[in-house]
């Protein structure tokens, strides 16, 4: 046994053996060893002066107003006129609002199948799951409670309000 150990470290310290660095030596005196240096390049001018003063009373914009939550399985004008969705047309990658992504597949979780989002705020970062159900996609969150829901508006375009108002907007 000791003998394997032996022959592992022999073999360990050949292999090392054989390693040199590599590395460049900088400290070279060779004239070719040092990069040439740079011309310098003109500068434009720079221009100063005030700013003018923010207009309105506040630096900051009003805060948005809250609209009435969302009344279950309607959304009113929005789910009268809404389009026919099955729920193959919905897998895939999804814009919301223009700025973070819902990601839909066909694999199931619970009720529906599996979803999530990616950069998005508020009650989208729960999303786990949707399902379609008539004219609808309902939207839930990881423990099956609904969050939102959707109406197809227009081809790849759906419209509809998480159940606090927060207005959703899917496009690809």
């Amino acid at each position: 046994m000791q003998l394997r150990y032996a022959m592992a470290g022999l073999g360990v310290a050949l292999a090392l053996a054989g390693c040199q660095r590599t590395a460049y030596d900088y400290s070279s005196n060779s004239p070719s060893a040092a990069p040439a240096p740079l011309t310098a390049q003109p500068v434009p001018s720079v221009q100063g002066g005030q700013l003018p003063p923010p207009t309105g009373g506040s630096q900051f914009p009003a805060a948005p107003t809250a609209t009435a939550p969302m009344p279950g399985a309607q959304a009113g004008a929005v789910a009268a006129n809404a389009l026919d969705v099955t729920k193959e047309s919905m897998v895939g990658n999804w814009r919301v609002n223009g700025s973070c992504d819902m990601f839909l597949t066909l694999t199931n979780l619970g009720s529906g199948s599996r979803g999530g989002t990616r950069g998005c705020v508020g009650e989208l970062t729960a999303m786990g799951s949707w399902e379609v159900a008539g004219k609808q996609v309902l939207l839930k969150d990881r423990s099956g409670n609904q969050i939102g829901s959707v109406y197809k508006t227009a081809d790849n375009r759906f419209q509809g309000q998480t159940s606090t108002g927060q207005q959703i907007s899917l496009s690809r």
